[in-house]
């Protein structure tokens, strides 16, 4: 209620301003009849307008704009004259990714809008910092143990999982949600390799998993935070402890402490033996010295994404193993309009109805 009250009087006292230059650039305007790809700015607040209109299909409406300029890269303009510049000009995307990537951080305002969920971890960090835990993390991810145990986990989710599942399905042509079985899929992949945890999200009851849920609802969460009109808006929300923050630091919690409760019962299987058994990451880290519970929590995940590589190296025996027994047929209705939905993962809003067939001796 504090936080709509001050948002109100804000607009109020300010609306008459914003209404006079409007109506000053449209006239300004009138003779150029021809519409413009490009979001309309205004003085104090840039393309609020264009933004909270296209608030729900933001990376559409960027990516058309992208597509329309000649340069591939635009300049957004949020309220008092805070930017952000779209690229998806290859040059500059080497430039900034790679041949300079050095010279651009991250920043204080991406940190801090995803410090209570990733902490310093290194999607979270700059510098010295993320070059520390790259290194760490790259000699781990380049052991051909890690990459065996990699095919191992994902080969018995495949097989003692997902096609079980399939095939129970395809007699009857049961509906599935593809994206919703996929996500399960690879959570439980995620949490054996980064923690040795299996939160067995994929059982044939599709169980609402404590933990699964926690962090989806942190992630989203976290990204909303981005979407903000006001970047203080989020931070008083979180001072209060209302509204979205409030959730947003009880699925933290949810998330860390079953993070930070694994940590603490691997380093006492560590202090009662020579080394661990396990191979995955977070036994790894800290079998090699690295013993602070926030830093092998922040730098081990769980994360969706394990590397190029590893993704690449899921996502291809995934494929494999269904095609081979299994047709996917789309259950959509005729016409149906796919709507993305970006957070800090990306999906396909409403998921994506399949129907699975048997594949014959002949297919």
């Amino acid at each position: 209620m504090f936080i709509q009250l001050l948002t109100s009087i804000f607009f109020v006292l300010i609306l008459p301003f914003f209404f006079l230059i409007i109506i000053k650039t449209s006239k300004s305007k009138k003779l150029s009849t021809a519409p413009s790809p490009f979001p309309k700015s205004y003085p104090i607040i840039g393309s609020y307008f264009d933004i909270k209109s296209n608030r729900s299909n933001r990376l559409q409406w960027t990516t058309q704009i992208l597509q329309s300029s000649p340069s591939a890269t635009f300049t957004l303009n949020h309220l008092f004259g805070y930017r952000q510049i779209f690229t998806s000009n290859p040059a500059n995307v080497q430039h900034i990714l790679k041949t300079h990537f050095f010279n651009y951080q991250k920043g204080h305002f991406f940190i801090s809008s995803l410090f209570d969920f990733l902490g310093n971890g290194i999607f979270n960090v700059d510098g010295e910092s993320w070059k520390f835990q790259r290194q760490i993390s790259s000699h781990e991810f380049n052991t051909k143990s890690l990459r065996k145990f990699v095919e191992t986990v994902v080969d018995a989710e495949l097989h003692d999982r997902l096609i079980p599942m399939f095939s129970d399905a395809a007699p009857g042509k049961t509906v599935l949600d593809l994206q919703d079985i996929l996500q399960r899929f690879a959570f439980d992949n995620v949490c054996k390799i980064a923690f040795g945890f299996d939160p067995a999200c994929l059982l044939p009851s599709l169980p609402q998993a404590q933990f699964a849920e926690a962090f989806e609802e942190a992630t989203i969460l976290s990204s909303e935070r981005f979407r903000a009109p006001l970047f203080i808006s989020w931070q008083i929300k979180r001072f209060f402890n209302v509204g979205s923050e409030k959730r947003l630091k009880i699925a933290v919690s949810q998330v860390r402490d079953l993070a930070k409760k694994i940590v603490g019962e691997k380093k006492q299987e560590l202090g009662d033996k020579s080394s661990l058994e396990s191979v995955d990451l977070l036994s790894r880290f800290l079998s090699s010295g690295h013993s602070d519970e926030n830093f092998v929590t922040d730098i081990a995940g769980p994360r969706i994404c394990l590397g190029k590589e590893m993704a690449f190296l899921q996502m291809k025996r995934v494929v494999a193993g269904v095609i081979r027994r299994f047709k996917v047929v789309s259950a959509v209705e005729d016409g149906f309009q796919p709507e993305f939905v970006a957070y800090l993962t990306s999906k396909m809003k409403g998921g994506f109805p399949i129907r699975v067939e048997e594949r014959g001796e002949l297919d």
